[in-house]
Protein backbone atom coordinates (compact mmCIF):
# COMPACT_ATOMS: atom_id res chain seq x y z
CA UNK A 1 0.00 0.00 0.00
CA UNK A 2 1.51 3.48 -1.24
CA UNK A 3 1.37 6.27 1.64
CA UNK A 4 2.77 9.37 2.20
CA UNK A 5 3.61 10.82 5.67
CA UNK A 6 2.92 14.87 6.39
CA UNK A 7 5.86 17.42 6.94
CA UNK A 8 4.75 17.23 10.90
CA UNK A 9 5.00 13.55 11.20
CA UNK A 10 8.41 12.75 9.40
CA UNK A 11 10.10 15.90 11.55
CA UNK A 12 12.48 14.45 14.10
CA UNK A 13 11.42 17.37 16.10
CA UNK A 14 7.93 18.72 15.69
CA UNK A 15 6.37 16.45 18.19
CA UNK A 16 7.47 13.92 20.74
CA UNK A 17 5.79 11.37 22.09
CA UNK A 18 4.08 11.86 25.51
CA UNK A 19 5.92 10.12 28.68
CA UNK A 20 4.22 6.59 28.86
CA UNK A 21 3.09 6.47 25.45
CA UNK A 22 5.15 3.45 23.41
CA UNK A 23 7.13 4.39 20.71
CA UNK A 24 7.83 1.33 19.55
CA UNK A 25 4.55 -1.52 19.78
CA UNK A 26 4.71 -4.78 18.05
CA UNK A 27 1.50 -7.59 18.80
CA UNK A 28 1.19 -11.07 18.08
CA UNK A 29 4.18 -10.47 15.62
CA UNK A 30 4.93 -13.70 13.54
CA UNK A 31 7.91 -14.35 11.02
CA UNK A 32 8.22 -17.04 8.34
CA UNK A 33 10.61 -17.49 5.57
CA UNK A 34 10.92 -20.14 3.18
CA UNK A 35 12.99 -23.60 3.40
CA UNK A 36 13.31 -25.49 0.64
CA UNK A 37 9.92 -26.92 0.65
CA UNK A 38 8.60 -25.49 3.96
CA UNK A 39 8.18 -22.66 5.92
CA UNK A 40 10.60 -21.72 8.92
CA UNK A 41 9.12 -19.72 11.62
CA UNK A 42 11.32 -17.58 13.33
CA UNK A 43 9.24 -15.48 15.39
CA UNK A 44 5.67 -16.18 17.18
CA UNK A 45 3.06 -14.30 18.14
CA UNK A 46 5.86 -11.93 19.69
CA UNK A 47 5.15 -9.27 21.43
CA UNK A 48 6.44 -5.92 23.15
CA UNK A 49 6.30 -2.14 23.87
CA UNK A 50 9.08 0.18 24.41
CA UNK A 51 8.51 3.57 26.19
CA UNK A 52 10.29 6.46 25.18
CA UNK A 53 13.67 7.18 26.78
CA UNK A 54 13.28 3.07 27.94
CA UNK A 55 16.43 1.26 27.04
CA UNK A 56 15.76 -2.58 26.10
CA UNK A 57 18.15 -5.63 25.53
CA UNK A 58 17.16 -8.24 23.42
CA UNK A 59 19.78 -11.31 24.14
CA UNK A 60 19.48 -14.95 22.55
CA UNK A 61 21.64 -17.50 21.14
CA UNK A 62 22.87 -17.36 17.47
CA UNK A 63 19.99 -18.27 15.06
CA UNK A 64 17.38 -17.49 17.80
CA UNK A 65 16.35 -14.51 15.31
CA UNK A 66 18.04 -11.37 17.41
CA UNK A 67 18.51 -9.71 14.23
CA UNK A 68 15.67 -10.70 11.81
CA UNK A 69 13.50 -9.13 14.57
CA UNK A 70 15.78 -6.02 15.28
CA UNK A 71 15.13 -5.59 11.12
CA UNK A 72 11.11 -5.63 11.60
CA UNK A 73 11.04 -3.66 14.79
CA UNK A 74 13.03 -0.99 12.59
CA UNK A 75 10.81 -1.28 9.47
CA UNK A 76 13.50 -2.66 7.58
CA UNK A 77 11.84 -5.78 7.20
CA UNK A 78 7.63 -7.00 7.04
CA UNK A 79 6.55 -9.17 9.10
CA UNK A 80 4.51 -12.64 8.09
CA UNK A 81 1.54 -11.56 10.42
CA UNK A 82 0.59 -9.12 12.95
CA UNK A 83 0.84 -5.22 13.59
CA UNK A 84 3.68 -2.97 14.61
CA UNK A 85 3.99 0.93 14.89
CA UNK A 86 6.36 3.19 15.39
CA UNK A 87 6.03 6.63 16.85
CA UNK A 88 2.03 5.72 16.50
CA UNK A 89 1.71 5.19 12.87
CA UNK A 90 1.11 1.63 11.59
CA UNK A 91 3.90 0.26 9.86
CA UNK A 92 1.74 -1.82 7.71
CA UNK A 93 -0.15 0.89 6.58
CA UNK A 94 3.00 2.20 4.56
CA UNK A 95 5.07 1.36 1.42
CA UNK A 96 8.98 1.02 1.89
CA UNK A 97 9.63 4.83 1.04
CA UNK A 98 6.43 5.80 3.36
CA UNK A 99 8.62 3.71 6.22
CA UNK A 100 11.99 5.53 4.79
CA UNK A 101 10.42 8.73 5.82
CA UNK A 102 9.21 7.66 9.38
CA UNK A 103 12.40 6.73 10.15
CA UNK A 104 14.30 10.03 8.61
CA UNK A 105 15.82 12.03 11.55
CA UNK A 106 14.12 9.69 14.03
CA UNK A 107 15.85 6.56 14.19
CA UNK A 108 19.58 5.92 14.18
CA UNK A 109 21.06 2.29 13.78
CA UNK A 110 24.72 0.78 14.83
CA UNK A 111 25.82 -2.07 13.70
CA UNK A 112 28.54 -4.93 14.40
CA UNK A 113 29.75 -4.39 10.85
CA UNK A 114 30.02 -0.38 11.36
CA UNK A 115 28.16 -0.14 7.70
CA UNK A 116 30.37 2.99 6.57
CA UNK A 117 30.69 3.78 2.99
CA UNK A 118 34.15 2.76 2.18
CA UNK A 119 34.47 5.84 -0.36
CA UNK A 120 33.20 8.60 1.90
CA UNK A 121 35.29 10.01 4.54
CA UNK A 122 34.58 9.94 8.28
CA UNK A 123 32.51 13.28 7.90
CA UNK A 124 30.68 12.27 4.63
CA UNK A 125 29.68 9.10 6.70
CA UNK A 126 28.24 11.22 9.44
CA UNK A 127 26.50 13.49 7.55
CA UNK A 128 24.63 11.15 5.40
CA UNK A 129 21.38 10.82 7.63
CA UNK A 130 21.37 15.02 7.48
CA UNK A 131 21.16 15.41 4.13
CA UNK A 132 18.63 12.40 3.72
CA UNK A 133 16.37 14.19 6.54
CA UNK A 134 15.44 18.56 7.13
CA UNK A 135 19.29 19.06 8.35
CA UNK A 136 21.05 18.75 4.97
CA UNK A 137 24.32 20.26 4.36
CA UNK A 138 25.03 20.51 7.87
CA UNK A 139 28.61 19.87 8.05
CA UNK A 140 29.08 22.07 11.45
CA UNK A 141 26.84 19.48 13.09
CA UNK A 142 28.76 16.34 11.49
CA UNK A 143 32.24 17.83 12.78
CA UNK A 144 30.89 18.51 16.53
CA UNK A 145 29.45 15.09 16.50
CA UNK A 146 32.90 13.82 15.47
CA UNK A 147 34.64 15.61 18.26
CA UNK A 148 31.69 14.45 20.85
CA UNK A 149 33.24 10.47 19.85
CA UNK A 150 36.95 11.92 19.79
CA UNK A 151 37.70 11.67 15.95
CA UNK A 152 37.40 15.37 15.27
CA UNK A 153 41.56 14.93 14.30
CA UNK A 154 39.93 11.93 12.09
CA UNK A 155 37.58 14.15 9.72
CA UNK A 156 39.02 13.47 6.68
CA UNK A 157 40.10 9.88 7.13
CA UNK A 158 38.61 6.93 4.79
CA UNK A 159 36.80 3.69 6.50
CA UNK A 160 40.37 1.63 5.86
CA UNK A 161 42.09 4.07 7.63
CA UNK A 162 40.58 3.89 10.71
CA UNK A 163 40.41 0.97 13.19
CA UNK A 164 37.53 -1.40 14.03
CA UNK A 165 37.12 0.79 17.36
CA UNK A 166 37.20 4.53 15.74
CA UNK A 167 34.71 2.75 12.21
CA UNK A 168 32.19 2.20 15.47
CA UNK A 169 32.78 5.40 16.99
CA UNK A 170 31.36 6.88 13.42
CA UNK A 171 28.91 4.90 13.08
CA UNK A 172 28.05 6.01 16.28
CA UNK A 173 28.03 9.45 15.92
CA UNK A 174 26.13 9.12 12.54
CA UNK A 175 23.30 7.05 14.51
CA UNK A 176 23.34 10.47 16.88
CA UNK A 177 23.97 13.45 14.47
CA UNK A 178 20.12 13.69 13.13
CA UNK A 179 19.13 13.79 17.24
CA UNK A 180 17.08 10.73 16.81
CA UNK A 181 14.24 9.58 19.02
CA UNK A 182 15.12 5.86 18.77
CA UNK A 183 18.52 4.36 18.12
CA UNK A 184 18.88 0.04 17.31
CA UNK A 185 22.52 -1.25 18.18
CA UNK A 186 22.78 -4.86 16.40
CA UNK A 187 25.55 -6.41 18.58
CA UNK A 188 27.80 -2.89 18.42
CA UNK A 189 30.72 -5.02 20.07
CA UNK A 190 30.61 -8.05 17.89
CA UNK A 191 33.56 -7.08 15.89
CA UNK A 192 35.80 -5.31 18.36
CA UNK A 193 38.24 -6.64 21.42
CA UNK A 194 37.01 -6.44 24.81
CA UNK A 195 38.62 -3.26 25.57
CA UNK A 196 37.67 -1.45 22.83
CA UNK A 197 34.07 -2.85 22.40
CA UNK A 198 34.03 -1.75 26.01
CA UNK A 199 34.80 2.00 25.59
CA UNK A 200 32.41 1.99 22.87
CA UNK A 201 29.78 1.05 24.94
CA UNK A 202 30.42 3.99 27.82
CA UNK A 203 30.50 5.70 25.02
CA UNK A 204 27.12 4.64 23.44
CA UNK A 205 25.32 4.76 27.08
CA UNK A 206 26.59 8.02 27.75
CA UNK A 207 25.47 9.27 24.53
CA UNK A 208 22.36 7.80 24.92
CA UNK A 209 21.79 8.97 28.63
CA UNK A 210 22.75 12.70 27.48
CA UNK A 211 20.25 12.45 24.42
CA UNK A 212 17.39 11.08 26.40
CA UNK A 213 17.14 8.60 23.63
CA UNK A 214 15.04 5.53 23.51
CA UNK A 215 17.56 2.34 22.98
CA UNK A 216 16.88 -1.07 21.50
CA UNK A 217 19.96 -3.61 22.18
CA UNK A 218 20.46 -6.64 20.59
CA UNK A 219 23.32 -8.75 22.08
CA UNK A 220 24.39 -11.73 23.15
CA UNK A 221 27.22 -10.29 26.08
CA UNK A 222 25.24 -10.47 29.26
CA UNK A 223 27.42 -7.57 31.13
CA UNK A 224 26.08 -5.22 28.50
CA UNK A 225 22.58 -6.22 28.79
CA UNK A 226 22.42 -5.54 32.41
CA UNK A 227 23.39 -1.67 31.32
CA UNK A 228 19.97 -1.43 30.43
CA UNK A 229 16.69 -0.75 32.26
CA UNK A 230 15.29 -3.77 30.86
CA UNK A 231 16.40 -7.39 29.63
CA UNK A 232 14.86 -9.80 27.57
CA UNK A 233 15.33 -13.21 25.92
CA UNK A 234 14.41 -14.44 22.34
CA UNK A 235 13.31 -18.15 22.63
CA UNK A 236 11.22 -20.27 20.66
CA UNK A 237 10.51 -16.99 18.78
CA UNK A 238 9.01 -14.92 21.66
CA UNK A 239 10.34 -12.69 24.06
CA UNK A 240 10.48 -13.38 27.41
CA UNK A 241 11.32 -11.41 30.51
CA UNK A 242 15.37 -12.23 31.59
CA UNK A 243 17.82 -11.89 34.16
CA UNK A 244 21.23 -11.77 33.05
CA UNK A 245 23.83 -13.33 34.37
CA UNK A 246 26.53 -11.55 36.20
CA UNK A 247 29.46 -12.07 33.91
CA UNK A 248 32.93 -10.55 32.37
CA UNK A 249 32.26 -8.21 29.44
CA UNK A 250 32.05 -10.44 26.37
CA UNK A 251 30.39 -13.14 28.30
CA UNK A 252 26.87 -14.65 27.25
CA UNK A 253 25.52 -16.58 24.59
CA UNK A 254 27.24 -18.20 21.67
Amino acid sequence: MSSSLTDESTSSHALRDARGTPVLLAERLCKQVKSGERALTILKDLSLSVAQGESVAILGKSGAGKSTLLGLLAGLDTPSDGELSLFGHSLSQLDEDGRAALRAGRVGFVFQNFQLLPTLSALENVLLPLELSTHAGETQTAQRWLGRVGLEERVGHLPKQLSGGEQQRVAIARAFVTDPELVFADEPTGNLDPDTGAQVIDLLFTLNREAHTTLILVTHDHALARRCDRCLRLEGGQLVPFEPAQAAQGGGDE
